[in-house]
């Protein structure tokens, strides 16, 4: 079992950075593969960026790649979003989420944990 929770989003204004955390509970962290979702009102549950285990296999939404850059810390259970040049458009509630796969899938299916959410909202 795995329980994730995330750090408190927040209102930010478009072009500011937000720094995201998800801390997982269980000894087998470093194991899983971490990812972040989001869901914007009325839009189906989108993913972010995910991150395998050692770090070395890392993938995008590619509309995000050039502003979200995922980490995960193995030694402290923790997986971080950095999200730059914001936009109204990233206003969703982001979701921590953990799969126990060898690699990073964008379908929310092959995720088994997830997080209870946290709300962004980027302001114009």
């Amino acid at each position: 079992q795995v329980q994730l929770v995330e750090s408190r989003g927040g209102l930010v204004q478009a072009g500011d950075s937000l720094l995201l955390s998800c801390t997982a509970s269980g000894r087998t962290f470093r194991t899983y593969v971490m990812a972040w979702f989001r869901q914007a009102p009325g839009k189906e549950r989108e993913f972010v960026a995910g991150v395998n285990w050692g770090g070395d296999i890392i993938s995008y939404q590619p509309s995000l790649k050039a502003r979200f850059t995922i980490s995960r810390d193995n030694d402290r259970n923790t997986v971080r979003l950095q999200m730059n040049s914001l936009k109204p458009e990233d206003t969703a509630v982001y979701y921590c989420a953990a799969s126990y796969t060898d690699s990073v899938y964008s379908a929310r299916t092959w995720y088994d944990y997830w997080g209870q959410g946290t709300q962004v909202t980027v302001s114009s």
